[in-house]
């Protein structure tokens, strides 16, 4: 069998057995508000358009201890994804990426690599400013992109909704 064809077959029975993907989506800001968050709402929309669930939803501002709060209170939340967005530049509020990076059990680098291929296209060579993440914690799949909406809807389209139940079936075996 190629790798192709066990791409394919693992895609097909992450499928059939994982259906709907449970979500839960941070977004790290310290000036965002629930009218104000166009990328959480498109992380939302996009999800939900797929045929997933967002099951929780949080804003926290660029601090530490607010990361690791959430990504504590969501893993323990029934999300089989959690989905930050925001922080992950190199400004000195960019906190995210240092928070995450310290707590994943598994990361996965190809997600931040290829989401700075895919940035390149848009950004130029400001793509290798974003530090996007991803990896397992705790079971979960724990992605983190910036928070532009640009951003998300380019890492929701190209990279998370096309594997996301690959990825949540690979974790649970």
């Amino acid at each position: 069998m190629s790798n192709s064809q066990s791409s394919e077959e693992h895609r097909r029975k992450a499928e059939e057995e994982k259906g709907s993907i449970a979500f839960a989506v941070v977004t790290v800001s310290d000036t965002r508000t629930p009218e104000t968050d166009r990328s959480g709402q498109a992380i939302r929309q996009l999800a939900e358009d797929a045929g997933h669930q967002v099951i929780a939803y949080r804003i926290v501002h660029d601090e530490p201890d607010e990361v690791a709060d959430a990504l504590e209170a969501f893993s323990d939340s029934g999300a089989q994804v959690i989905v930050f967005n925001g922080g992950t530049g190199v400004s000195r509020r960019d906190r995210t990426y240092d928070v995450l990076s310290r707590a994943l059990e598994k990361e996965l680098p190809g997600f931040g690599e290829i989401f700075r291929m895919l940035s390149y296209d848009e950004v130029g060579a400001a793509a290798m400013l974003s530090r996007a993440t991803a990896g397992t914690y705790r079971g979960c799949a724990v992605i983190s992109m910036p928070g532009s909406t640009n951003a998300v809807r380019l890492a929701m389209e190209k990279l998370i909704l096309p594997e996301i139940q690959h990825l949540a079936w690979e974790i649970t075996r």
